[in-house]
């Protein structure tokens, strides 16, 4: 029965194939759903933070003329738009729209006694127009918290006095400096208001500011802070709902930021409330803006082509620069790094994009889209119990049938948890299918497990090498299996807006490995079983923890380069950049310049000599890393294929250069070899 039962599993095997292959196709309009949403947002919105150029202003001989100089100079370079808070007494200080005095320093400017129980904030504007312009913004923003204002005069000039101590009163928001808004609309600047959370949610005065924001065409949010607008409240007042009836009404949307640490709470709450009316922003901090225009400029047109960016934002910061005995800034380097042929809009532009205000997203999901991924489920499974039957037969049914229950439970409980464990698992099961059936590949015509030299006829060079170039073909398409199932699986813009994140690349680039690994050891002539025994009762030698600690050291520093956080050398920028200006798509270097030679090469002495195989524990690498840029989800799906093909292609051309330098050496090693040893 249980000869029977292994019999039944095995010949599984071809059914599971057909299904993954019935499968495959049935994600295939997925896949071209995601192609057409990727097409629908081609515009990329500059934004400067208006904020900064004040305060670079202040720094300067004459800050009026300074900033509009500045302003038309960015328009000139491709900025369209400015970032404009909710203001403070402060900005409006830095602006020089009024002064600001503490209870002790107007005493002191007055001539006067201090009051000994009154501890308020004095303003002086510096002009009748802000006067008139700012004076109600600063009533109405203090009347509904509940601080008194009144009229106060200084030497002929008109200001306030607030009934709060100073270092509370410039602690509140106030709305943006009307005069600065309509300047700005009058230069055609596109406004991003960044607003902040701070207080209690007040929808009349939220309706009133977007109801001037529209007048304005705002047509995109920022938020400054932990959380957005109206999240402190929510839970009693359903603020953030009501914040959100306001953007739609208004046709207004916001923009997620890139790799902040933390997003920001009741962001995707927002999102979703808004039908994902949301844009990829990245920020280029105040210390990156100094650096070289090129790597600037590269930055920029990589984040748009490849990560989905379609809001660049701009930061300066004034410094002491001692050498020059002066205070300095980065606008000259950030200008430069837009402008020209080499800048940064005419790459953007080469690149198939134009400048205009950022768009969201326009989803594209046909009516038979679930069943499509319906489809696509079925022929996952089928590839994750296809993995298994090549370790462990016998569990083949038992997986396959366990996956379908399993997933329709998760499917129906916890659809994102579903989704994401289900990719994950095809993203690991692809590649370490391939490498293993290139493995028995391997072993049908290669030296069987003891070879007798004078009885096995070894293949002549060229064979090998043909057999080892078709061989590395069909392994990379069984890998690329996996692509069309990751991506149905996937395809929700929470993921292409990193609102949601593909989880376990660690896992992802560790389990292939050891999943290849185990194979060689053990699935290669004898039974696992049997060779785990000796395995066991193997004598451990001080060799073998050298060697341990020399595989532990190399797997951490292989972790550490995975993901968006790890680090990258100097040469290896200075390829990828190369890359980059040559072909536009960098491929990435552990595939093509260690991986996939390496199968190439390792195939080819794999004929030959058997224990060769080993190599294909590193070979793996190259597999498991072209599912993974495809797990990218922010990444287009067009971009990820020319780099898995681009890789594979670089690999092929250095893998044949590896197996030439190893005929060459070996030749020399044949002739010189038998000299050595009489010496």
């Amino acid at each position: 029965m249980q000869q029977k039962w292994q019999r039944w599993n095995i010949a599984s095997r071809k059914w599971l194939w057909i299904i993954m292959v019935i499968g495959l196709i049935g994600a295939l309009p997925v896949v071209y759903d995601r192609l057409q949403t990727e097409k629908s947002s081609k515009s990329v919105e500059f934004v400067f933070d208006y904020r900064d150029l004040v305060e670079v202003a202040s720094y300067r001989q004459n800050p009026q003329d300074y900033i509009n100089e500045q302003l038309d100079r960015l328009k000139a370079a491709g900025v369209q738009s400015m970032a404009i808070y909710e203001n403070t007494l402060e900005d409006f200080r830095k602006a020089r729209r009024l002064m600001i005095w503490g209870a002790s320093d107007i005493a002191n400017l007055t001539d006067t006694v201090i009051p000994e129980n009154e501890n308020y904030t004095y303003v002086l504007f510096t002009s009748a127009k802000n006067s008139e312009m700012l004076s109600p913004v600063i009533r109405d923003a203090f009347s509904r918290l509940d601080i008194r204002t009144e009229e106060w005069n200084y030497r002929g000039q008109q200001g306030l006095i607030i009934q709060t101590p100073l270092e509370d009163a410039t602690l509140k928001p106030l709305q943006p400096d009307p005069i600065t808004l309509e300047m700005l609309h009058q230069k055609g600047f596109n406004i991003v208001p960044r607003l902040v959370d701070s207080l209690a949610y007040n929808q009349d005065a939220v309706k009133k500011l977007l109801e001037r924001y529209a007048e304005l065409g705002v047509k995109r949010i920022l938020f400054e802070g932990e959380s957005v607008k109206g999240y402190s409240d929510d839970a009693d007042t359903g603020s953030l709902t009501a914040f959100a009836d306001l953007l739609k009404q208004h046709g207004m949307g916001i923009a997620a930021i890139e790799n902040i640490k933390v997003q920001q709470k009741g962001f995707s709450k927002l999102a979703y409330m808004l039908d994902y009316n949301v844009t990829r922003l990245y920020s280029l901090s105040e210390a990156d803006s100094s650096l070289k225009t090129e790597v600037i400029a590269d930055r920029f047109a990589l984040g748009t082509k490849d990560r989905n960016i379609r809001m660049i934002y701009l930061n300066t910061i004034p410094s002491r620069d001692t050498k020059k005995a002066a205070i300095t800034d980065t606008m000259d380097n950030l200008i430069e790094s837009l402008s020209g042929p080499e800048g940064a809009v005419a790459k953007i532009e080469a690149n198939g994009f134009h400048i205009g205000q950022a768009t969201a997203f326009d989803v594209s999901d046909s009516s038979f889209q679930r069943y499509f991924k319906l489809i696509a489920v079925i022929g996952a499974v089928a590839m994750v119990a296809l993995l298994f039957s090549y370790f462990i037969p016998w569990l083949t049914l038992p997986v396959w049938v366990l996956g379908l229950v399993g997933s329709a439970g998760l499917l129906i409980l916890k659809p994102t948890l579903f989704e994401q464990a289900l990719a994950l698992a095809v993203a690991i099961s692809a590649p370490t299918l391939a490498i293993v059936l290139a493995i028995r590949k391997i072993n049908e015509m290669g030296p069987p497990l003891r070879a007798n030299p004078l009885t096995f006829a070894v293949m002549s060079p060229r064979r090998r090498l043909t057999h080892s170039l078709v061989l590395y073909v069909k392994t990379a398409l069984i890998t690329f299996s996996a692509v069309p199932f990751v991506i149905a699986l996937l395809n929700n813009i929470t993921y292409a807006l990193v609102l949601n994140q593909f989880r376990g690349v660690s896992l992802l680039h560790l389990a292939p490995i050891g999943l290849t690994a185990l194979y060689v050891l053990l699935y290669r002539g004898e039974f696992a079983f049997n060779k785990t025994g000796k395995l066991l009762r193997t004598p451990i030698t001080l060799a073998m923890v050298i060697a341990a600690g020399v595989i532990g050291i190399v797997g951490m520093y292989y972790l550490s380069r995975t993901g968006n956080a790890g680090s990258v050398s100097a040469p290896e920028k200075i390829l990828r950049v190369f890359l980059e200006n040559t072909v536009g798509v960098r491929p990435r270097n552990k595939e093509f310049l260690l991986a996939h030679p390496l199968f190439i090469l390792g195939a080819f002495l794999a004929y030959k000599y058997r224990s060769a195989a080993f190599i294909m524990i590193i070979a793996v690498i190259g597999q498991l890393s072209m599912v993974d840029t495809f797990a990218h989800i922010h990444s287009p799906v067009l971009i990820s294929l020319v780099r898995g093909l681009l890789g594979l292609g670089l690999g092929l051309i250095i893998g044949i250069i590896a197996v030439g330098i190893w005929q060459i050496a070996e030749g020399c090693w044949k002739r010189w070899s038998p000299l050595l040893k009489k010496l």
